[in-house]
Formats: structure tokens, C-alpha cells, sequence
């Protein structure tokens, strides 16, 4: 529920704990705005607060050119419905729906249409439909705004499925034609070669130990670190077309944004790339609360994230890889691995060499042939089971996936046990509360050697003890 005078107040303090949470609609201009907006602040009386940008939308209002809604940053959620709710929303700004229609996606998240439209409602306050055309209209205004890719290219890449649809519904929608807006807008960031976008957090973010933990665990060839940058291949497979190409992620000096850099040969599939860089960089979490339920463990280092995911598969193979031997062995093994089977990419990075080989590469293999990589024999056909699970859908590895049916699944892998389920569950689905108890590093941190009395100290941070796992770990990095 959004109190107007809360609302009121995180408005004229500007308060970024409360970004992208609610949206501000001033029935004076017609105008729907960030919470953290430098516009002249509106007379309460004159402002509509709502859950989502396309709430605000659907009840006629339009985006300001000023804070622009469609760089907000996202909202991580525990509960379980509204997790479903949000798995939903991501799957929408995925273009989940572009192609298929709402049943399809319930079928995905394992509830029914019915049921996936309340939830839907109660968390965004619109029906899933026009959450998507919304979705569809705000990443074509950000297109049109920082990129030089044609109206054309930008309709496609946002959804529409015509341009004369696009045209029509900008109009009607934003008041304006999309050449319009181009006119308006300031130049383009981007080149021929690549798109540059900025993708909003709430600080505090400490940028140094996810570049660290990431750059420590990084996938030669696929992965690189290049100062405070943090580069890598990029394979997404959409529409049966396989688009290939690579990305560079920084962080902004001065204000609480990342910098990401796409080459141009990603244009189609922009919307799975930047859900990808935002789960991998833990955008969407709100630091401020998961500090009060750790407390003195995260007190100093509020600022810490939950790496999560590029792909799921690449991270299901690397905790497979990383059983029961030291991350630096782990990291070896899983470069052999993608410079033996993953697609060789030309990039202007010297070190970005190749993807991470995909699902159905690895599905077809023999144990034999992943074996010669000096892999055992065990952990290769756990590798090819996960690799044809999530090929024939029977499993899936990403935020949108049911958590306890997955760990479920994950469980009855031969070769997967409760350490290598709860650490894919903490990262590959950005389950905030995965807890892998049985980790000699969380362990240790604890002085304390009995799993059953680690679960136990753990209990005082739910919902958020996969945090609690980073901070642990950083601990440790403190000690040595």
C-alpha cells in the first residue's frame, strides 16, 4: 500500500532508498516522475502516487524527459507471491510475451493465468498486458534517447511487431512522435559499434569487492578485468537466431549508476542483455534493508552485493567445477572447458575470445569428451544432465524459476548435493535467502563445524542470509 504522505516526504527529500518503488503522478502536468526527480517539487494535493510506471500509464499519465522512469532501478522481493509477481514483470521486460501470450508465461512461472494476473495486479497495480506494452514503450523512448538505431530497428528491438503499431501508440501514449523525441533528446551516447546505456542502483554499491569476486572467479577467454572494467562474451539464443557479441561494464564516478557498454551486433536482444547485466550486478537490491536484518555483520560494508548470473548454465558448470577444490582450480578447469567447446568472438578486447558453450552444445557430448579436459568423470555427466535438463526445459536456471522446485531438481542430480544447489539457487536464480551451510569458507567464519548449528546461527538472518554468506566470506578475506 503507497501512504500519500510517505510518499510526500520521499519525494522532497529525494530519498533514493525509494527509487523505482513508487512513481509520482502530478495531475497539474499530466507528468509521472522518479522520486528522485530535480524537477520543481508539485503541491501534494496535486500528486498520485503508484507501484509501477505502467500504473502511472494506464491512468494518463506520461514519462518525464527530465528523470526519465525507465532508468529506475528495480525492486528485489522475498515474498513469495510477489516474487512470482516480479519473475513475471522481468520475463515481460525479457520480451517474454512478445511471442507468446500471457498463458504461456503462466505455464512458466507454474501457475495459472488467473491466479499470475491478481498477483500480478496486487504488485504493479495493472493487468500483465498493459505492464507489457508499457515495458515495450519505455525501452523505445530509451532507444530513441540514447542510441542512433533507426525508428525501424527500434520498434523491433523493443517488441512491436510493426512499425506503423509503434508510431500509432507512442503518439497516443508519450503525446509526440518518436522522431520527435529523437529531436528533443541530447546526442547520443552511442557509435556504430556499440550502445552505451546507464543502469541505476541504490547506494551505496561497493564496486571494488563485486569486481573482485567476480575477476577472482572470472572464465578465461570468456571473462576479463581490465582495471575497475568488468568485459565478457555475450551468446543469447532468441527467435531461433543466435546473437553473439560482448559487453564492458564501469562504474560511474560520481552518480549511482553502471555504464554499459553493448556491442551493436546485440541491437535485437538489448532487453536479455540488460535483465542479465542487472542480475549479475545485484541492481535491483535495496542495501537499507537487508543491513537492518544483518546488522552488525553488514554494518560496515553495506554497500556489499549478491554477484548473480549472466547465465544459468554457465554457473550451474562452474559450481559443478568448483566441488570440493579451491576457487583458482575450479577457474582452470572451467576455461578449458568453454575454450574447448564455446564459439570463438572477435572483440576489441585481446583476452575476450570465446562464449561460454551453450546448452545445446554440451547436451550432445560424450562423459569422454569432457573428461580429457581433465574433468572427472562424475562431475562430466552431472555437466551433460544439466546441460540436457535445461535444453529440453525440464529445468530452469534463472530468477524466474520456482526456488524450491528447482533446489528440488537440482538435488536429485547425481553429483549435485545440498552445497552445489543452495550456491546455484544464491546466484543463478538471486535467491536472497540460499544458505550453503555446509561451506568450509561460511564454516569457518563461524567457528563453528556442525551444519546443523550453522543453520541454527543463520536463522537470525532471514530473509537474506545468501548476504549474509558474502559478508561471511569477506570476513575471511579480511583475516588473510
Amino acid at each position: 500500500m503507497l501512504d500519500s504522505d510517505s510518499c510526500y516526504q520521499a519525494v522532497k527529500a529525494h530519498d533514493r532508498r525509494f527509487d523505482g518503488r513508487f512513481f509520482t503522478g502530478v495531475t497539474s502536468t499530466k507528468i509521472y516522475c522518479r522520486p528522485v526527480c530535480t524537477a520543481k517539487i508539485p503541491k501534494q494535493a496535486n500528486c498520485r502516487f503508484y507501484p509501477s510506471a505502467a500504473a502511472a500509464e494506464n491512468a494518463g499519465f506520461r514519462p518525464c524527459l527530465r528523470c526519465r522512469p525507465e532508468l529506475a532501478p528495480g525492486n528485489a522481493t522475498i515474498d513469495s507471491s510477489a516474487r512470482i509477481a516480479q519473475a513475471a514483470a522481468s520475463l515481460i521486460e525479457d520480451g517474454a510475451t512478445d511471442d507468446a501470450g500471457l498463458e504461456q508465461l503462466a505455464v512458466r512461472l507454474g501457475v495459472t493465468d488467473r491466479h499470475l494476473r491478481r498477483l500480478f495486479f496486487n504488485a504493479f497495480g495493472v493487468a500483465p498486458i498493459d505492464f507489457a506494452q508499457t515495458q515495450r514503450l519505455l525501452l523505445a523512448k530509451r532507444l530513441l534517447t540514447d542510441t542512433q538505431l533507426t525508428v525501424i530497428d527500434i520498434a523491433f528491438a523493443s517488441g512491436f511487431r510493426s512499425v506503423r503499431r509503434f508510431n500509432a501508440l507512442f503518439k497516443e501514449r508519450y503525446r509526440l512522435a518518436p522522431s520527435a523525441l529523437r529531436k528533443s533528446a541530447n546526442e547520443a551516447k552511442t557509435t556504430a559499434d556499440e550502445f552505451v546505456f546507464e543502469l541505476a542502483y541504490r547506494p551505496p554499491l561497493d564496486w571494488p569487492h563485486l569486481l573482485a569476486f567476480l575477476g577472482h572467479r572470472r572464465i578465461a577467454g570468456v571473462e576479463t578485468i581490465e582495471g575497475q572494467a568488468y568485459h565478457r562474451a555475450v551468446r543469447i539464443h532468441a527467435k531461433d537466431v543466435i546473437h553473439r557479441g560482448w559487453i564492458g561494464v564501469t562504474q560511474h564516478k560520481t552518480k549511482s549508476v553502471l555504464i554499459v557498454r553493448i556491442a551493436a551486433s546485440l541491437a535485437r536482444v538489448l532487453p536479455q542483455v540488460i535483465g542479465r547485466v542487472k542480475q549479475l550486478f545485484d541492481l535491483a537490491c535495496q542495501p537499507a534493508e537487508i543491513c537492518a536484518t544483518l546488522i552488525g555483520l553488514a554494518k560496515d560494508h553495506v554497500g556489499i552485493r549478491l554477484p548473480g548470473a549472466f547465465d544459468g548454465f554457465e554457473l550451474a558448470v562452474r559450481a559443478v567445477l568448483g566441488q570440493q577444490i579451491t576457487v583458482r582450480a575450479a577457474t582452470t578447469l572451467a576455461g578449458r572447458f568453454a575454450n574447448a567447446f564455446g564459439d570463438e568472438i572477435s572483440t576489441p578486447f585481446g583476452e575476450l575470445t570465446r562464449t561460454f558453450p551453450a546448452t545445446e552444445q554440451i547436451s550432445t557430448l560424450t562423459i569422454d569428451d569432457i573428461a580429457r579436459l581433465g574433468i572427472i568423470a562424475a562431475r562430466a555427466r552431472t555437466i551433460i544432465t544439466l546441460a540436457q535438463q535445461i535444453q529440453s526445459a525440464t529445468l530452469r536456471l534463472d530468477p524466474a524459476a520456482n526456488v524450491e522446485l528447482t533446489i528440488a531438481q537440482l538435488r536429485a542430480i547425481p553429483g549435485i548435493g545440498e552445497w552445489t544447489a543452495q550456491y546455484i539457487a544464491m546466484r543463478g536464480l538471486a535467491w536472497p535467502d540460499a544458505f550453503p551451510h555446509t561451506d568450509y569458507g561460511v564454516m569457518k567464519a563461524l567457528d563453528e563445524q556442525n551444519p546443523r548449528k550453522v543453520l541454527a546461527l543463520a536463522e537470525r538472518w532471514r530473509p537474506w542470509r545468501a548476504y549474509a554468506v558474502m559478508h561471511l566470506w569477506r570476513s575471511l578475506e579480511k583475516q588473510s
